[in-house]
Order: structure tokens, then C-alpha cells, then sequence
């Protein structure tokens, strides 16, 4: 089992996202968790190219600073929605023959989706705790209604199980 944080950029990691208080401590949460139990933490940052804010080589393109990877953790690149389309991720962890995955980060309508339905499409194991992604209010919906759609009712039995930010904690501990 391995933990990704995906997108978890300092442009986008912000009070301004979905109940941000609970998403935010939930991640440090985990990731203290992981690096207590020694499981792999895994970081995916986006990059939008040249013109920007999320571009290689801008501050904002960093990971945000209360979820900063250790000097050990891998961070893998993307400019697609998938964590997973040409950046390594899944040859590196089928080599390790890893089949399960929590994941976690930003933006739950964006990468989050694109990245558990690609990890499920790729054989993966997704699991997804409660609070543990987030997003913006958009044209269409808001915030909350966008995470309790994909989180409630897209994701969970067909793509991923999610599970209770409790259940999430004790399944990294065996």
C-alpha cells in the first residue's frame, strides 16, 4: 500500500477549497501516519506549461508546505489530469508490484477523478478517505456538492472504496 498526494500545489492548496481546515489536517494526518509505519508517500505535481502559475520553476508550483515530501519521497510529474499517462508512476509501481493505493489531493473533479478512475482502469486497488480531497465551486455546482458526487456516489463500489478517514488510518497500521 502506498500513499499518493496528488496536486497538493501551493497555487491551489488554499482556505478557498471545500472545507479546507479538515482536508488539510487529514492529509498531514496521514502522511505522519505513513512515514510512522514506514509506507511509501508518493507526490504528483501539475504542470500547466510555460504561462502559468502551475509551471515547473514557479514557487506556486511547489508542494504546499504543511505536506512537504520528505528528502526520500518520490515526486512524479504530469500535464494531464492522470497521475498516471507518461509519467512513470505506473511502471514504477508495478515494478514494485504494488496493487494498492490511497489516494489523496486536489482537485477532486479534476486530477483526483482522472487519477482514481485511471488507477482502477490500470489494476489498482484505489482507496479514498474521507476529507481527504477537495475542490473549488464552479459554474455548475458547488464545492460540496461536487465532492459528495464523486465521493458518495461516482467513485465509491465502482472505482474506489471509500472508506471513513478512521477506517483509512487503521488499514495503514497491518
Amino acid at each position: 500500500m502506498v500513499l499518493l498526494v496528488v496536486d497538493t500545489q501551493k497555487a491551489i492548496t488554499n482556505s478557498a477549497l471545500y472545507n479546507f481546515e479538515l482536508f488539510e489536517s487529514h492529509i498531514m494526518e496521514l502522511i505522519n501516519k505513513a512515514r510512522s509505519n514506514n509506507m511509501e508517500i508518493i507526490y504528483v505535481r501539475h504542470d500547466d506549461g510555460i504561462g502559468s502559475t502551475l509551471t515547473k520553476g514557479n514557487e506556486e508550483f511547489e508542494i504546499y508546505e504543511k505536506f512537504k515530501p520528505a528528502v526520500n519521497e518520490l515526486v512524479f510529474d504530469k500535464n494531464v489530469n492522470s497521475s498516471f499517462k507518461n509519467t512513470g508512476l505506473m511502471e514504477y509501481l508495478k515494478n514494485k508490484n504494488e496493487n494498492t493505493i490511497i489516494v489523496v489531493g486536489l482537485q477532486t473533479d479534476y486530477c483526483i477523478d482522472a487519477t482514481i478512475k485511471a488507477g482502477f482502469e490500470h489494476g489498482f486497488k484505489i482507496i479514498v478517505p474521507a476529507y481527504t480531497n477537495s475542490t473549488f465551486d464552479n459554474q455548475y455546482m458547488t464545492a460540496e456538492l461536487t465532492y459528495r458526487y464523486y465521493n458518495d456516489f461516482m467513485w465509491n463500489g465502482r472505482y474506489a472504496e471509500c472508506v471513513s478517514f478512521e477506517k483509512a488510518l487503521e488499514m495503514m497500521t497491518r
